[in-house]
């Protein structure tokens, strides 16, 4: 292990904790708002760089270099399409979300239907969280950092299991601090800071790896010898026989994308704390800018890895941290190992204190203790959070051999993902439609989706259409469930969405061409590799 890389490592990862602590230690951590919505103040650059690096942990780092690695380019669908996702959450959901002053997806859906959905939506999300969500990015966060930093020689410790548990409890009990102790504000400024880092630390590692693979001859020579090697792996247009085919673009996987970055608590509840609409659109199609690079960093290193490695037994997703540790010098190596603690952290710290939020605001304040003070309520998400924290870090080492880490928590997520998503678009589309339908969508699309999966003979369907064509299929049959119960058993009235008054809902001037010049941008990166 190298002194200098051990060294800048704790520089960095000390730096961006001590620049955090300053511009937040005078932040309000003890009401509600301050802890949840960071007091609806957040200024466009903090809003894309907190949703940039809450979705950049190391299950993107790791898990999507590991699927290029296996499948070549076509995997770049879950960063391209993404962007078309983040236009419709400006343009259509986040005014809708800040009309209804809103801290939680639940809330908004008790605004709509009745307190009955919002306390199913919370059990849904709390137990994706605990059981999905924050598993895998301590996982994939141990995986990747054990590759970068040769853990194995630094600790002395030769066991696998021994030292992914090891990492594992430590990353999670920083991430843990940082997110109960310093609310959403410390979470979007340390994500800020980390995002800087990792996208510089990003690029360099395509330089270094293009260098590797030139043989020093630079980069341009380097590309020039992916295209010749394996003109078939760099090809937008995924095959039948990969794990993005072409056709599930317009069907799961963008129905996978639209509810990450729209309905997704971990995700969106940065946009609530907007300090009004135009910043929040701002923010978010400043996302989407950044996620059409996401091939370069996310993407290509993968394939750069195949390149160099394919022939000597590596794991897809040891691949990124193998590229990592072997093309970065010693100084830079130990920078990029702390950008990508920051990433798990920011991804970790995000959903915990998403998940805190949920308990909080949908079970203590409404169920548990429904005259508690703020002191009260804020006290309980700590403890709870500290729960959750340790079930996670338990459930963490034991997803260890999964085939492909991003192949996993895609197919995983798609069980809650696509209810919640039927049911958010429905309300907000239609007046009539009842409370009842929704609970019957949300519980069945779960049960549905989760037997398709799991149980026979129902697990035949995925196999018989390709699993995101499935997932599609039950979104339809669920909208079209609520709609047909809409017809039928209609509200006595029709819901009326109020303005809460809780910021400034003027839309930014520029958010519709800017959306329109990001979606022409997806056709032609797809048109250019194709």
């Amino acid at each position: 292990m190298h002194a200098l890389t051990l060294a800048s490592f704790l520089f960095f990862t000390g730096l961006v904790a001590f620049v955090t602590w300053r511009i937040t230690r005078r932040d309000d951590h003890h009401s509600t708002e301050g802890l949840f919505l960071a007091g609806r103040n957040l200024t466009f650059p903090l809003i894309a760089g907190s949703l940039l690096m809450t979705n950049l942990s190391t299950e993107q780092m790791v898990g999507l270099n590991g699927a290029a690695f296996a499948d070549g380019l076509s995997v770049m669908a879950w960063e391209v399409v993404a962007v078309i996702a983040l236009v419709m959450l400006a343009l259509f959901f986040l005014p809708r979300f800040l009309r209804s002053g809103i801290a939680t997806i639940p809330q908004l859906l008790e605004i709509r239907f009745d307190k009955g959905t919002q306390r199913i939506a919370n059990v849904i999300f709390l137990l994706a969280y605990a059981v999905i969500l924050l598993p895998i990015i301590l996982y994939s966060g141990a995986m990747g950092l054990q590759g970068m930093l040769d853990l194995h020689g630094l600790t002395g410790i030769e066991s696998d299991t021994t030292l992914l548990w090891l990492t594992v409890w430590l990353v999670g009990l920083i991430g843990a601090v940082y997110a109960l102790f310093g609310g959403l504000r410390t979470v979007a400024v340390s994500d800020t800071l980390n995002g800087i880092g990792l996208l510089i630390g990003g690029f360099v590692i395509v330089y270094f790896g293009l260098q590797a693979v030139s043989d020093g001859n630079g980069v341009l020579a380097g590309w020039e010898m992916l295209k010749e090697s394996q003109p078939e792996r760099l090809n937008s247009m995924g095959r039948e026989d990969q794990q993005v085919p072409f056709a599930t673009l317009f069907t799961g996987v963008l129905l996978i994308n639209v509810f990450y970055w729209t309905t997704n608590q971990q995700i969106i509840q940065r946009t609530f704390a907007a300090k009004n609409l135009a910043e929040g659109q701002k923010g978010v199609l400043l996302t989407g800018l950044f996620k059409l690079l996401g091939p370069l960093y996310l993407v290509l290193p993968g394939i750069i890895a195949y390149q160099l490695y394919a022939d000597q037994g590596v794991q897809a997703d040891e691949a990124y941290g193998h590229l990592v540790f072997n093309v970065l010098p010693p100084y830079l190596s130990g920078f990029f190992a702390a950008v990508m603690v920051g990433a798990i952290l920011s991804s970790f710290n995000s959903a915990l204190n998403s998940t805190t939020t949920l308990f909080s605001l949908g079970f203590y304040k409404g169920v548990l203790n429904k005259d508690a003070s703020e002191a009260q309520v804020v006290r309980a998400s700590k403890t709870f959070g500290w729960i959750m924290a340790l079930i996670a870090m338990t459930i963490a080492p034991l997803l260890a051999g999964q085939d492909s880490l991003f192949g996993y928590l895609q197919k995983m997520n798609a069980i809650y993902f696509i209810p919640l998503l039927a049911v958010v678009l429905v309300g907000l589309l239609t007046k009539r439609v009842p409370a009842m339908a929704a609970k019957i969508a949300l519980v069945g699309g779960c049960l549905l989706i989760f037997a398709g999966y799991f149980i026979p003979p129902f697990d035949k369907l995925p196999q018989v259409m390709h699993e995101f064509h499935f997932v599609a299929s039950v979104f339809a049959l669920l909208v079209v469930t609520m709609l047909v119960i809409g017809k039928l058993r209609p509200r006595a009235e029709a819901w009326v969405h109020v303005d809460s008054g809780a910021v400034d809902l003027t839309p930014w001037k520029g958010a519709v061409p800017a959306g329109i010049a990001l979606v022409v941008l997806v056709i032609a990166i797809y048109a250019a590799f194709a």
